[in-house]
């Protein structure tokens, strides 16, 4: 069995949705045995194909809950707790997230860990750059991932 993976969800085009892509290309520069670190569009069952086999699965991506301030990091333990998919609707995918993590819950169990962190965006629009309150999270979350992880 495999160690840690650390997955971005997000879309380099899409304002905030970038954020899960841009937090995996800075932690993929850690140097930690058994840590993999990818970037992925969010496609559901893409999404289970890769975490089969690792024991600890992070995940990072964008949300907008609508009850929250642009810039809450949201921390679901997905072990103890289904994802809520209204914080993760922004996918253009049907069987996104929320819904591949329950059905490999049902089907194949899960990763003996698995955390999904997802930042409150507020802008999903194509093109343009991230919140300015969403990169202040981005930066938080790197500082708390890194010191977990190494």
């Amino acid at each position: 069995m495999k160690d840690t993976l650390l997955i971005g969800v997000g879309s380099d085009f899409r304002s905030d949705d970038m954020v899960g892509i841009l937090i995996a290309r800075r932690l993929s520069e850690l140097m930690r045995p058994g840590l993999e670190v990818v970037e992925h569009h969010g496609e559901g069952s893409g999404l289970m194909e890769l975490w089969e086999g690792y024991r600890r699965v992070i995940v990072v991506d964008a949300a907008q809950s609508g009850t929250a301030p642009t810039g809450t990091l949201h921390d679901f333990d997905v072990i103890a707790a289904p994802l809520p998919a209204k914080f993760l609707h922004y996918s253009s995918h049907l069987f996104g997230l929320a819904e591949a993590i329950e059905l490999a819950r049902t089907l194949t169990g899960l990763p003996e860990k698995f955390h999904v962190f997802a930042i409150e965006g507020e802008n999903f629009s194509h093109g343009g750059q991230m919140t300015k309150s969403v990169n202040e999270a981005m930066e938080r979350l790197i500082k708390k991932l890194e010191a977990d992880l190494t």
